[in-house]
Order: structure tokens, then C-alpha cells, then sequence
């Protein structure tokens, strides 16, 4: 009876654990979200398992089981699917099948995953590239670049880039019928972190004549310096992405020395001769009030300059995108950005957006109230049609 007793209260608490996850009371199938998080629980809690044994590295171990949801390359009536590389980069290119007698619009798409993780060839995204290629009747181009922890940045960055800058090429435009005055870049996560540092850099690029029409960031992770935003502050164990996994994946694209990572969780990792940095992320002034109520600014802890020596990448704009200054976001392309309610990446694009807005740059900007990280990828969803049409109808007008 000892034995059974003891063995109930274990599965007891594994299950309480696993599938007990209280989610706000406008979150759409909270029973179905729990079913979704609980695997992912179990996943990562594998693959941190395996990494403390020595096993493996987190993010390897994470890449196997994820390398499961790839899709094959498949044309369907609607879309022809092809791969190839531009510049060495891998990328898909997603035709629609109908003819056109007009050149096409042509969209730049960089998947997510924290820069360790993901694959145009994941089904979620090859659905969402067929979609946007179908509706818009525009040429995508969905890109792969090199991935933590076996490259750090400027890697991911320099992929994409150089992918980009081969597309924008006139010859590569005409080979796929592509309008050279309406190409755009999008991307989510840490995709939309690299689309908005490559749509920085071609500003300043005197190689590129073909410039973007419009930029597209869904939840992207724009800043390296502060931890303690107040959407972090809110929700740090919020399934989808905790704030742990969070300063992982940006700790992961600049080394694999965890003294970054244990900074950061601290939020002291930016040198005293950096500090200047911070008037690019003060949330005091850069959030609307309604995100700011409740919290009060606390005035950053610097940590030792040794990390900033070893590893310069985190406060590289390249990397961290909020950090331009405002000579370089007036160049920008008219932008769409999505943030979610529930998501510790919530505050960054907002601060993105009012910078943008300073800058005269013209933005809509899409905050869905009941989103989470990710809610784009979750089909079956009604949150994920709702964002994809949002997302969708703004690409048709504005590209």
C-alpha cells in the first residue's frame, strides 16, 4: 500500500505539473493550449535532462525531435515548391501557378526558433509560405541560415543577409517575375529580429539599388540589454516562451559560455561604458502607459566589461535592432508589426513601434489582446486565422 501511495502522489504531482497550466480567462481552447504546451513541456524538459547528463546540448536535442515536423518539398495545383540556394543560403521559393500579366509581388520570409531552432521545410511554415503565395499571388522566398550552437552570430545575420541581397539582384527578379518596386521582408520571432536588423543594413548598403517596399515583424525579439521589461516581468513562466528559454536562445546566439546566459537572468550584463545604450529601451518613456501601470522602472546593474569584450554581438544593432539610432530608422520601409498580449517579446515591439513612430516612419501596429507567442504557427486556432487574415489583408494593400 506504501508503495502505490508513493507511486499515485508521483504521477499526481507529474501531472499537475505537466498539465495543470492556468491561462487567462480570453485565451481561445485553453484545454487544447494545455494538450499543445504540456508536449512541449515534456520535450524541453528532455532535452534539459539530456544536456545535464552530457548527452547532448539542449538545442541539438530540441532540433531532433522538431526535424520531425519537416515536410517535403511538394508542389499542389495552386503553388510550385522549389529549393535552392541563393548566395549558398538554402532557401525555398513558393510560384503561384497562375498566370500572371503583371510582374509579382515578391516576399522575403525568415522563419523563427530563438536562432537555435527551425526550417523553412517545418509545416507550419511551408503552409504559411503556400498561403501567402496563393492569396497574394506573390513570389516567396522562404530562407534557412546557420544555426546555434554550432554558429554564433554574425552567422544567422549574414545568411539571411546575403540570401536577401542575392534576391534583390535584377536577373534573379526577373527570373521569377517579381515587381522590383514591390518586394518586402517578414519574419517571426527571432525571424522578425532578423528582418528588421537586414532591412537596417541595406539602408546603408550602396550595393543594393532595389530597395524594400515594406517590413513585416510578427512578435520579433528586438533587444539584448534589458530582461526585466515589465511583459517579462508578467509573464516569465508563460508556457509558450518562459523567460528562461528566452535569454537562452539570445545567450546561444553569441556563445555557448553559460556565464552570458547567468548574466543576463540577472540582467547584469551590460558594461557601465555601454550604458548610453539604454536610452533605446527605456520603457519608462518608450511604453504607452497602459503597459507601464503597475511596474516601476528599476535604473540598470552593470555588470563586468569582460563579457562585452569576449563576446561584442549583444550589443551589436545587427543582433539587437532597437538599438539604431533614429538617422537610421527614418530610412525604413512602411512597417507592420505584431505584438501579443501574452509574451515576454510584447514590450520590445511596442518600444519598436513608438520608435518607429518618432521617426516618422509609417507603422500599423497589430497588439492582439488574447496572442501569444507562436499563435501564428498554432493551426486549428481561430487566433491563428484572425492574425494570419490581419496579417494577410495588410500585405495586400500595403505590398
Amino acid at each position: 500500500m506504501g508503495k502505490k501511495m508513493i507511486l499515485f502522489l508521483i504521477v499526481g504531482v507529474l501531472g499537475a505539473y505537466y498539465i495543470y497550466t492556468p491561462f487567462p480567462d480570453n485565451i481561445e481552447k485553453p484545454w487544447k493550449l494545455v494538450w499543445t504546451t504540456t508536449n512541449l513541456k515534456m520535450v524541453t524538459d528532455v532535452a534539459w535532462f539530456a544536456e545535464l547528463l552530457g548527452i547532448s546540448h539542449i538545442m541539438d536535442t530540441l532540433n531532433f525531435f522538431m526535424s520531425f515536423l519537416e515536410v517535403p518539398i511538394t508542389s499542389d495545383e495552386n503553388v510550385t515548391v522549389t529549393e535552392t540556394t541563393f548566395n549558398n543560403v538554402p532557401v525555398r521559393v513558393y510560384v503561384p501557378n497562375r498566370k500572371s500579366e503583371i510582374l509579382r509581388r515578391g516576399l522575403f520570409y525568415i522563419h523563427g526558433g530563438g536562432w537555435c531552432l527551425g526550417d523553412a521545410a517545418f509545416f507550419d511554415y511551408d503552409l504559411l509560405s503556400r498561403r501567402t503565395a496563393d492569396r497574394l499571388d506573390a513570389v516567396v522566398i522562404s530562407t534557412n541560415y546557420r544555426l546555434a550552437p554550432k554558429y554564433h552570430f554574425p552567422s544567422q545575420f549574414e545568411d539571411v543577409y546575403n540570401a536577401l541581397r542575392w534576391f534583390l539582384h535584377q536577373d534573379v527578379l526577373e527570373k521569377y517575375g517579381v515587381d522590383p518596386e514591390r518586394i518586402g521582408v517578414s519574419g517571426d520571432s527571432a525571424g522578425g529580429n532578423l528582418a528588421a536588423a537586414v532591412a537596417q543594413q541595406l539602408i546603408e548598403d550602396p550595393d543594393v539599388k532595389i530597395k524594400l517596399k515594406i517590413q513585416s515583424l510578427i512578435y520579433p525579439a528586438l533587444q539584448t540589454l534589458d530582461m526585466d521589461l515589465p511583459s517579462y516581468r508578467e509573464y516569465p513562466n508563460f508556457p509558450l516562451l518562459p523567460r528562461s528559454l528566452m535569454v537562452r536562445f539570445w545567450s546561444e546566439y553569441f556563445t555557448t559560455d553559460r556565464s552570458l546566459e547567468k548574466a543576463m537572468l540577472f540582467n547584469q550584463h551590460i558594461p557601465v561604458e555601454s550604458s548610453h545604450l539604454f536610452k533605446f529601451v527605456n520603457w519608462s518613456s518608450l511604453l504607452p502607459e497602459k503597459f507601464r501601470k503597475g511596474h516601476v522602472y528599476n535604473n540598470p546593474t552593470h555588470g563586468s566589461s569582460k563579457l562585452a569584450k569576449k563576446y561584442p554581438g549583444f550589443l551589436d544593432v545587427r543582433a539587437a535592432p532597437l538599438l539604431a539610432d533614429d538617422n537610421k530608422l527614418r530610412g525604413l520601409p512602411v512597417t507592420y508589426v505584431i505584438t501579443c498580449q501574452y509574451d515576454v517579446l510584447r514590450d520590445e515591439g511596442i518600444m519598436y513601434v513608438t520608435r518607429l513612430r518618432n521617426a516618422g516612419v509609417q507603422v500599423t501596429h497589430n497588439h492582439v489582446e488574447d496572442g501569444y507567442h507562436g499563435a501564428l504557427s498554432y493551426n486549428g486556432f481561430k487566433i491563428e486565422y484572425r492574425i494570419e487574415n490581419q496579417y494577410m489583408s495588410w500585405l495586400h494593400e500595403n505590398l
